[in-house]
């Protein structure tokens, strides 16, 4: 009987035997099916749950970058991402930073003003991205057609956003954006220092750094019993390969008010980090792909940080750091897999060697 042994109701000497205990017996048989006496198990104890979370640097669109992606028929950036993609696949979650508007017109503009085909939104869902945050700088480089287009576009590719909202509702639903995965529950929390002068469309929303309204939106989120709660920050100065004071304190502060992870962006170089299993801090992970080819700036970092709930509740952190660099006329972003394996000029060996000697990891 599938290997567990039944109880047996064994007969007895007349007199010897009550109703009442015939029936005890008679239920102890019926119950042994499932748990026979003498060859009890404790119940298996629950195991660890693993997630991979990945997150990129900036996701710019500098005109040449457009005009490289150009087709007869439209664009593609598909090659762009090729070799990333099994990295993200490989993510239970992908998190980028896209530095551009989205639009459906075909006037596409670079730097200043970054307005961009609505074709990468579909090449970034195609490579396995989830989400992506939009509160930087250039968000408003569209005006309100630009920020309802990013919006509209993601959601039709099935990318999930937070950071800007074209009005209450989106902001309602998508702030703190709460996620799950393995069962293990993530609220993604988006800011930036400001829009480069240019005004919040009207209607629309941006969240912004402000001290008071971060404490109350992270407060909110460990309300609704989240295990892990992400922030994703645009700061810092451009250029500069080491975080700022003005970083640091915002760092400690996010991890007081109960952030576990602190994604940067913005300074367009890779900056160092700080983690351990409790928590982990990217002060900025550079450039994920553009068209800025100075050194420091032609490539940056992937982070993967496998997250595990313990069955006691307690999370650790674990982090992993991988260098991308962007190959140009294609501007394919490479991974050191597909990297090490072309033969890519000087500049990307000094990129390696110059990310390696900053964070002390010899990549």
């Amino acid at each position: 009987m599938n290997g567990v042994e039944p109880i047996v109701c064994r007969r007895m000497k007349p007199g010897y035997l009550s109703v009442g205990l015939l029936l005890f017996c008679c239920c102890l048989a019926g119950c042994g099916r499932s748990q026979p006496m003498g060859s009890q198990h404790a119940q298996e104890e629950p195991g660890p749950v693993r997630v991979k979370l990945l997150f990129t640097g900036d996701v710019m669109q500098h005109m040449a970058q457009i005009t490289a992606a150009r087709r007869d028929d439209g664009f593609d950036y598909d090659g762009m991402l090729a070799a990333i993609s099994p990295r993200f696949q490989a993510a239970d979650l992908a998190v980028v930073n896209l530095e551009t508007t989205l639009t459906r017109s075909s006037h596409y503009t670079g730097y200043p003003l970054f307005r961009s085909p609505v074709a990468l939104a579909d090449a970034l869902a195609r490579a396995g991205v989830d989400v992506a945050t939009l509160a930087n700088n250039h968000c408003c480089d569209g005006g309100g057609p630009g920020v309802r287009t990013t919006v509209e576009e993601l959601t039709r590719c099935g990318i999930r956003h937070t950071g800007v909202f074209t009005d209450t509702l989106d902001r309602a639903a998508n702030h703190p954006l709460f996620l799950e995965r393995q069962g293990v529950r993530f609220a993604l929390l988006n800011y930036t220092y400001g829009t480069n002068g240019m005004p919040v469309p009207r209607g629309a929303m941006v969240n912004f750094i402000d001290t008071l309204r971060m404490a109350r939106d992270l407060a909110a989120a460990g309300r609704e019993g989240v295990d892990c709660t992400v922030v994703c920050i645009h700061w810092g100065n451009e250029y500069q390969r080491r975080p700022n004071a003005s970083q640091r304190r915002l760092a400690d502060f996010l991890r007081r008010h109960g952030a576990d992870l602190v994604v940067g962006h913005h300074p367009h170089v890779v900056q160092p980090f700080e983690a351990d299993s409790t928590h982990v801090v990217l002060f900025s992970l550079g450039n994920f792909v553009s068209n800025q080819r100075q050194r420091y700036c032609d490539g940056g970092l992937v982070a993967e940080i496998d997250v595990v709930r313990h069955p006691d509740g307690r999370m650790t952190y674990a982090l992993r750091t991988v260098p991308v660099w962007v190959s140009t006329p294609g501007y394919e972003v490479l991974p050191p897999e597909a990297a090490d394996t072309l033969p890519l000029p000087p500049a990307y060996r000094l990129f390696r060697e110059d990310t390696g000697a900053l964070l002390g990891i010899g990549f």
